[in-house]
């Protein structure tokens, strides 16, 4: 017995575990991995299907001036125009040699914006010209008269005519003497008659050119010599402004919102169309004169009335506010629309406003400040709806906040809020009925 419980021993030696294939052990984390992602996205569907949807408005607020209140009148929408939007159109017909602007480049008055091709224009200033010289030496001709060589050459010639005239008189009465003699015939005597008689006329003719060259040119001459020198001098002005013309400068000082024609296309006085001559170059604004051009329901517009003031907010920019008047109300309504045009100018824009841009326009009357009131004060419209037991909610990091709030009267556009919001919020329009603060809550279209 004793010899068989000391041949029993224990085997101590270690024993190695079966190994398992590399697959295998992939396949177990991957499987693994996969349970932990279903569960988390259960888990956040879970979390998500519980958030309530909730449809919420971004807070806007309009700041009043100093030492008054501000109710809210009217929200209108329109667009920003640039108050006087210009095309700059050619005075003259040619073809562009150079453009030397881009769209959105600021220009200064006077600034050359195009020039045209203008060898035509040269050549008719150098033809008027040409013909003004002509005239104003023919004028100086008149003016100043024969010069007094030419009046010795009619007296000359005169002198000449008076001794024929007295050899031919000579000649008859020698004549005369004889047909009574009876030594020459009567037809020698007609001769000598006739001969005098055109040495008479000729004396007489040579005359009076002596003693026009002395007087000088009649008045009524000059005087129509010297109106062909003034319209020379129009056909030469006119066509110096022709040639002034191929040079297309800015007309104000602004931004160039188009550039409308290139190098080489041709301009026209007249608009022709897309693929004809051009009848204009550029356009261009002042856009530090802005306004925003609304059209006023017909039933809103006896809330408005000249130089009202309004808070402008735009699209683009919604955190960005501008003051505004009613600068222009139209005379006449617009039958079709049942609406009336009003436009607001921007007293101090800036580089963020843009022509075209949609645009807001919140109309506000100032009223008596309150008791203590602060210097200035916001103005502030929500649903009705969102206004329960003097308190709103809030959606702040997804979840419901709830802030107590201090209501004022109600308008056709909603209730006035004094106190509790500042601008900015995302409210909840119209909270549910079991809706708590701090509840998990999902913005409707996010």
């Amino acid at each position: 017995m004793d010899t068989e419980l000391k041949s029993l021993k224990i085997d101590r030696t270690p024993r190695r575990a079966p190994e398992h294939s590399k697959w295998a052990r992939r396949w177990i984390i991957g499987g693994v991995a996969l349970f932990l992602l279903l569960g988390t996205a259960r888990l956040g569907y879970n979390v998500l299907s519980a958030a309530p949807e909730v449809e919420t408005l971004r807070v806007r607020a309009s700041t009043a001036g100093p030492g008054a209140s501000a109710a809210l009148v009217l929200n209108a929408t329109g667009y920003i125009v640039a108050h006087h939007k210009i095309e700059v159109a050619a005075k003259v017909i040619g073809k562009v040699a150079w453009i030397g602007v881009e769209k959105a480049d600021r220009v200064r008055q006077g600034q050359v914006l195009v020039r045209l091709e203008d060898d035509e224009y040269r050549a008719q200033v150098q033809q008027a010209q040409g013909q003004l010289a002509n005239l104003q030496a023919r004028l100086l001709q008149l003016e100043h008269g024969s010069r007094p060589e030419e009046i010795e050459v009619t007296k000359a010639n005169l002198g000449v005519a008076q001794a024929d005239m007295e050899n031919a008189r000579v000649n008859l009465e020698r004549v005369k003497k004889l047909v009574t003699e009876g030594v020459l015939a009567q037809q020698a005597l007609d001769d000598a008659q006739a001969r005098y008689d055109g040495q008479v006329a000729r004396v007489a003719s040579l005359q009076k050119t002596h003693d026009l060259a002395r007087i000088g040119p009649r008045q009524e001459e000059i005087d129509s010599v010297r109106g062909q020198v003034e319209q020379a001098r129009g056909a030469v002005a006119f066509a110096e402004t022709q040639l002034a013309n191929t040079v297309i400068r800015a007309p104000v000082t602004g931004t160039i919102l188009e550039r409308a024609v290139e190098k080489g296309e041709f301009v026209t006085t007249s608009f022709v169309g897309d693929r004809g001559a051009k009848g204009y170059v550029v356009s261009l604004a002042d856009l530090n004169d802005l306004q925003v051009e609304l059209d006023i329901a017909q039933n809103d517009f006896a809330k408005l009335q000249p130089h009202q003031k309004g808070i402008v907010t735009t699209d683009a920019f919604p955190d960005r506010k501008y003051e505004g008047v009613i600068f222009e109300i139209s005379p006449e309504a617009n039958r079709q629309k049942a609406t009336v045009q009003v436009k607001v100018k921007i007293l101090k824009p800036d580089e963020f406003l843009r022509p075209e841009m949609n645009a807001s326009v919140a109309f506000i009357a100032e009223e008596k400040p309150a008791a203590g009131g602060s210097a200035a004060s916001h103005a502030i419209v929500v649903p009705a709806s969102a206004v329960r037991n003097d308190s709103v909610f809030v959606v702040l990091g997804g979840r419901a906040v709830r802030r107590p709030v201090k209501a004022g009267s109600a308008t056709a556009h909603g209730v006035a809020i004094l106190q509790g919001l500042i601008g900015g919020e995302d409210l909840i329009v119209s909270p549910p009925a079991d809706l708590k603060d701090g509840d998990r809550v999902h913005a409707k279209g996010q």
